[in-house]
Formats: C-alpha cells, sequence, structure tokens
C-alpha cells in the first residue's frame, strides 16, 4: 500500500514539474523582447520643413526620445537611428533596422501644406492613391539630394517622378497587412487619446520603409505650416502627448499579437507518447500573427519556437493519411513547399 501510494506521489510529482514547466516557459515567452526601431526624420544638415519658423528635424527628435523612453517602461527594447541632431543616409537607417533584427519601424515626421492642414497622418508603403500622398512622400524623399552618390545607392530613383514609386513596393509587401495594422493603432491612438483629426492611414511611395525588412509605419505628427499646430509640436506638452499617444498605441499592437497567438514551446517532456502529424508551410525569424489574412487565407495555423526560428503549422492530425490531404488542401492555397511533419509528444521529430 505505501509502495503504490508513493509510486502515485511520484507520478503527480512528475505531473505538476511539467504543468510548472510549461508555465514557466510560457510567461518567459510571452516576456520576449518585443524591438522597436524608433527614427527621428530628417537631421544635421537636413532640417526638414521649417514652416513658421518651427524645424521638423528638432522636433522630430524630441519626439523620438521620448517615445523611446516611454517604450522602454514598457519593457520594448529601443534602437534610435539617430539620437542627436545629426545627419544619417535614409539607406543606414533601414540597414540598422535590419540589423537590430526589430520588430517594428517608426519613423517621425512633421507634414507641411500650403493651405492651413491640420491633424496627425501615418503612412505604409505604397503607390500614391491621390496627387496629396504624392507630395508628402516626395517631400520627405527628397532628403536623399543631401547624400553622396545617391543616384547608384537608390538605384536610379527620382522622388519628383510619381512612376519611380512602383519600384518600391515590392520588398515590403510581405509586411503590408501588419504595417497597416500598426499605422491603425497609431492613428486610432492620436484620434482617442488626443481629439486630433483624422488623417487615416494612407499609402504613399517612402523610400526610407522601402529597405526595411519588418513592418514599418511613418509618422506625420502634424503642420508646422498650421500655426497653432505648430506652436502645439514645438512645445514640451505637445511633444510629450504625441509620444505618450504613439507608445501606448505600440505596446497595444505587441500585447494584441501576442495574445492571438497560440505559441506551443517544444522545450519540455511529456509524460506519454503521442503521435500527431503536422503540414509546415512556412519558417520565419519574425512572428507573424496567426490570422488568415497572414496565410492567404489558410485557417488553423498553429507556431512553434524552435531556436531562434518560428515554423509554421497547418493542422495536427492523429494520421498521416489525413495529413497528407491537409498538405494538398495546403498546396492548392500556395504553400507549394510544405511538407509534413511527424511529431512525438508535441516535438517534431521527422520529416516526411
Amino acid at each position: 500500500m505505501i509502495i503504490l501510494l508513493c509510486n502515485f506521489c511520484m507520478k503527480s510529482l512528475k505531473i505538476l514539474i511539467t504543468l510548472i514547466l510549461i508555465i514557466v516557459t510560457n510567461i518567459a515567452f510571452c516576456q520576449e523582447t518585443f524591438k522597436v526601431v524608433v527614427d527621428a526624420g530628417h537631421g544635421g544638415k537636413d532640417p526638414g520643413n521649417t514652416g513658421n519658423g518651427f524645424l521638423e528635424k528638432k522636433i522630430a527628435l524630441n519626439i523620438a526620445l521620448k517615445l523611446g523612453k516611454s517604450l522602454e517602461q514598457n519593457n520594448i527594447d529601443v534602437v534610435y537611428t539617430r539620437k542627436s541632431d545629426v545627419f544619417v543616409d535614409l539607406f543606414d537607417r533601414a540597414n540598422l533596422a535590419n540589423k537590430s533584427d526589430a520588430q517594428l519601424f517608426i519613423s517621425i515626421h512633421c507634414d507641411s501644406h500650403t493651405s492651413q492642414a491640420y491633424g496627425a497622418g501615418t503612412f505604409v508603403l505604397g503607390l500614391h492613391a491621390n496627387q496629396r500622398n504624392f507630395e508628402v512622400a516626395k517631400k520627405e524623399n527628397s532628403v536623399i539630394f543631401y547624400e553622396d552618390d545617391y543616384n547608384t545607392r537608390y538605384e536610379g530613383f527620382d522622388p519628383n517622378n510619381p512612376e519611380s514609386v512602383i519600384g518600391l513596393t515590392l520588398m515590403q509587401e510581405v509586411y503590408l497587412d501588419q504595417s497597416i495594422l500598426a499605422a491603425s493603432y497609431i492613428q486610432n491612438s492620436f484620434v482617442n487619446n488626443l481629439n486630433r483629426k483624422d488623417r487615416t492611414v494612407k499609402q504613399a511611395g517612402f523610400i526610407v520603409l522601402k529597405y526595411t525588412y519588418m513592418p514599418s509605419v511613418l509618422v506625420e505628427t502634424g503642420f508646422l505650416t498650421n500655426k497653432s499646430e505648430g506652436i502645439y509640436l514645438n512645445s514640451e506638452k505637445g511633444q510629450t502627448e504625441m509620444a505618450k499617444a504613439i507608445s501606448s498605441a505600440i505596446v497595444q499592437y505587441r500585447d494584441d499579437l501576442y495574445k492571438n497567438l497560440s505559441i506551443e514551446n517544444t522545450n519540455f517532456e511529456q509524460q506519454n507518447d503521442l503521435i500527431t502529424y503536422r503540414v509546415q508551410i512556412a519558417a520565419s525569424n519574425k512572428l507573424i500573427e496567426l490570422k488568415p489574412y497572414n496565410f492567404k487565407g489558410l485557417n488553423s495555423v498553429n507556431v512553434i519556437k524552435q531556436g531562434d526560428l518560428y515554423k509554421y503549422f497547418y493542422g495536427i492530425y492523429n494520421s498521416i493519411d489525413k495529413a497528407e490531404i491537409a498538405l494538398d488542401h495546403a498546396k492548392r492555397y500556395g504553400f507549394n513547399s510544405s511538407f509534413i511533419v511527424r511529431f512525438k509528444n508535441n516535438l517534431p521529430l521527422s520529416i516526411n
């Protein structure tokens, strides 16, 4: 009787340890570093726009530094493209972002217009839908004229030619949905938290966004050519409020992104021998939200982290026959390189 009781206790203890390991590893994942690149537009010899005597480069930097500090207080790692009044090439800004392996790129700017336009807007990379969007992009892209050998570096890109924009959109297309989602969080924060005029999320050909391999958003915090708005953006109050509004949006974007993920940790043992099969459809070093629109409309996608890679699987099946049917289904959705992986106790064993 005592032996049986001890065996029962040992089994219970093993189960308890397993559960603790699962909880601890999942908590550790939830606390995994989320990294944001904060890019203060212009700088140094490039003042940006100077409507009403205000300096875009100075205002953008002040907001960027305040934004970074707020993000760090929310357990987000921050990489700055500049922290002082220096000129940084657009190409170098993107390179810095890519080397940091960040999850989000935010570029801070101030707008200008010939009228008394006002309000904050957010942009993602894409084809401009109207002349106004093109003019905004042209203004920001003209920064390349401050750079040496810009014609070679940007492969003949001409900020003044609308047709040049078409070539910009291809590299960022894979991140477009996430970029729009992040921009929407920021735009909504401006409207809901600061009662700013809603200028909506727009697409335009910003070269600083082209070379970033992550979701990327350019923020126009307001119009310096509108005197009252310029005074607001040039003030400590205005810069602090704008930074906090952007920060709260990014924190919410991060939290919702992780909340909507189904993560399975593979670094623990289970006490049975459950054999299952899954169809691996993709792998990435970036965490992608498990929404059908991110997987060509495919539902029932789950993700497992192994090392530095996130592996995305379609379905969980208890027989190879069902997995083969799912494999054909995945290929019909365009995942032609997908394959079946055999699992034992949620650990991948072999590839068929």
